[in-house]
């Protein structure tokens, strides 16, 4: 099979799900890091004309948006199935991935992982406190109805994770190194015990961030030589 690449920042839930999703499916795949800098260049641009991340080729195919390229994997490595056969179940999974885009991501963990995480850590941009204390209302009703819809299940539609939770999982991953983690997850304990069960996956274990820094320098050194 010709080989995979993904074009993603190391610590990118977006890019995390697809290398979550490879890993899950045992499918060799290739790193080309990206940096912030980057995303900004002409070389990128014709890669990606929204200058978004990550972007999958394919030998010559080339594929971007994230729920795109979670789809097309699972239509393309069978095992294991990452979409419910059950017409209902697969709807909420489209249903929670599209919470994951718009109510969880946009307006809501973007501007907390970004105050939080990535300006003061990565860019050295300071914390704007008042930014992360008007998404929290928006981050919190985000994750209260991921929560619902969990209910009393293992994984987010049943009981073997789909690609919703290959979505969701590094979102909230990512937004639990944040101190309003514990504002967003109170109360919840399925989510909890949910986030603990998926980063118990070695899927989820190998592509944490320090995992996906370490790729990238390999990467970087395979470049240079």
């Amino acid at each position: 099979m010709k080989e995979f690449v993904v074009h993603t920042i190391p610590g990118s839930p977006f890019g995390r799900a697809v290398l979550a999703t490879l890993e899950e499916k045992g499918a060799r795949y290739r790193l080309s890091p990206l940096t912030p800098q980057d995303m900004r260049g002409s070389k990128h641009l014709g890669l990606h004309p929204f200058g978004r991340l990550p972007i999958l080729e394919h030998g010559e195919f080339r594929l971007y948006e994230t729920q795109a390229i979670l789809r097309y994997l699972d239509r393309l490595l069978l095992n294991p199935a990452l979409t419910p056969a059950e017409a209902q179940a697969a709807a909420r999974m489209d249903q929670l991935m599209n919470i994951n885009d718009w109510y969880l991501f946009q307006g809501a963990g973007a501007v907390i992982g970004f105050q939080r995480v990535v300006g003061p850590k990565l860019l050295g941009v300071p914390t704007d406190e008042a930014a992360i204390a008007a998404a929290l209302p928006k981050a919190r009703a985000a994750f209260d109805e991921v929560a619902r819809l969990l209910g009393g299940n293992a994984f987010l539609t049943g009981d073997f994770p789909t690609l919703a939770d290959f979505m969701i999982a590094p979102q909230a991953d990512f937004l639990s190194l944040t101190p309003e983690w514990n504002a967003l997850s109170s109360g919840h304990a399925n989510l909890v015990a949910w986030l603990a069960r998926m980063n118990s996956r070695p899927a989820m274990q190998a592509t944490t961030w320090e995992r996906v820094v370490t790729m990238a320098q390999g990467a970087a050194l395979s470049k240079a030589s």
